[in-house]
């Protein structure tokens, strides 16, 4: 087996790109099934951060906690999900350093996935037998689930293809996770009132056994692209610190762009997230009604994304480099959030959600994912890594409480100042692009 050659910017179709490099197949099938699998779940999620029964989402001794200290707990309860979720990353992420620095890439990569695995099958025993307190630790384990598992997917690709590649290749790879992100909802509609939620569990841990058969599949391909091409081989343990992917973020001008763009991006994502969250919670009292509204939702924002995919993405990138796609997003969220800061009407909120999270997986994401075939295997698992899971639920909890308070003046006050973040996402995205151009065209040796 040899490590494929570089294709062309202008080879046009599906088809011709799977015949001249036949990991792009297994690369589908991969981000097929992990989106599958994740968005199964992401319906139950968010009825859970949704639901007014207090029961269902905390412990009794943390609901206890809170009424004795004379403080409701139902009106912040998205605030207490996302500090403690940024406390287990901080946690999680010294952790993942150590894996990824002292075991090679065919121990970390199946290690990762089998552990959401089994972990799945301890949320099939939760949710059937009813245990208080549950919804929470879900919140937590779907959070982390979503950005771990995404994170090493796209740090893997990185392996497998060149940057000429990835251009090509990445929003046929983008859409076919798009459609797994359609499917998900799709069976968790039709499942949840008929098998109830538990078993939702074990959908996903069958999609996400068939990701671990992808990862030994394109192991293959990117050991040969590593030989072929003298690259730090992928087999051998990367070294260094648990702590260096955060120092890497200080110490790198383009890697701190990419934070902060990361940053206010998630800004956008959280004030949009909390206010639609207050709607479902006034419309929808029964955990079942919630999730399928969710899942409609999703359901939306996919088919736009796929949309973009298969129609622009490809071809923007490969014509056009990276540079429209992280621009074109942020100028479309500034159009939003103005429409929305004049005039806060639910149905309005719910379009401009499917437009952002729309324009951030076709457009955004497929971008910024691009640089990291242009940077070594530091970069890539352990700055990504932090970039994807502390920075972002850093970002995460700094606006869940910024939305606290903007609240307190009305949604008007919340999409004004989503207006301002937005600008400072953009600006970002400019001295990201700036940086970008030092890089070398392809990752060094």
């Amino acid at each position: 087996m040899t490590a494929p050659e570089p294709t062309p910017p202008a080879q046009p179709g599906l088809r011709a790109a799977l015949r001249q490099s036949p990991p792009l197949f297994w690369a589908c099938v991969y981000f097929f099934c992990l989106l599958s699998g994740y968005y199964v779940l992401r319906p139950v999620r968010e009825a859970m951060a949704a639901s007014a029964d207090l029961q269902t989402v905390f412990p009794p001794a943390l609901i206890g906690w809170f009424a004795g200290h004379g403080i409701a707990l139902q009106d912040f309860v998205l605030q207490v999900l996302f500090t403690c979720v940024f406390v287990i990353m901080v946690v999680l992420q010294p952790l993942y350093g150590a894996l990824v620095s002292r075991y090679p890439r065919r121990v970390f990569l199946p290690a990762v996935y089998g552990f959401f695995i089994v972990t799945l099958l301890g949320f099939y025993v939760l949710f059937d037998s009813g245990v208080p307190g549950r919804g929470m630790l879900f919140f937590f384990w779907t959070t982390v689930f979503n950005l771990f598992a995404v994170a090493v997917f796209w740090s893997f690709m990185a392996d497998v293809f060149s940057n000429v590649q990835a251009r090509a290749f990445y929003g046929y790879i983008g859409a076919a996770g798009t459609i797994g992100a359609f499917l998900g909802p799709t069976l968790t509609s039709t499942l949840v009132q008929r098998v109830g939620i538990a078993n939702l569990m074990l959908v996903s841990a069958g999609f996400l056994t068939v990701c671990l058969f992808c990862i030994w599949r394109l192991r293959l391909w990117a050991v040969a692209r590593e030989q072929e091409l003298q690259l730090a081989s992928g087999e051998a343990p990367m070294g260094g610190g648990v702590l260096d992917g955060l120092k890497l973020i200080a110490r790198e001008p383009l890697l701190r762009w990419l934070a902060l763009m990361v940053v206010f991006g998630v800004g956008i994502g959280t004030l949009l997230y909390n206010e639609q969250a207050s709607i479902v919670r006034r419309l929808y009292t029964d955990a079942a009604a919630s999730t399928a509204f969710y899942s409609r939702v999703d359901l939306a924002i996919n088919a736009l994304t796929l949309i973009l995919q298969l129609g622009v993405t490809r071809w923007l990138l490969s014509r056009f480099g990276i540079a429209p796609a992280l621009l074109i997003p942020g100028f479309a969220i500034i159009v939003g959030f103005s429409i929305l800061a004049a005039s806060p009407l639910p149905l309005l909120v719910a379009m401009v959600q499917v437009m952002t999270r729309a324009s951030e997986f076709s457009l955004a994401k497929p971008a910024r994912e691009t640089i990291f075939t242009r940077v070594d295997r530091q970069w890539r698992y352990k700055a990504g890594a932090a970039i994807d899971t502390v920075v972002y639920r850093g970002g995460d909890l700094t606006f869940a409480w910024v939305h606290k308070g903007l609240s307190l003046f009305g949604s008007h006050a919340v999409f004004a100042g989503g207006l301002l973040v937005a600008g400072i996402m953009t600006a970002a995205a400019f001295g990201l692009l700036r940086e970008e151009k030092k890089l070398p065209a392809e990752r060094p040796e």
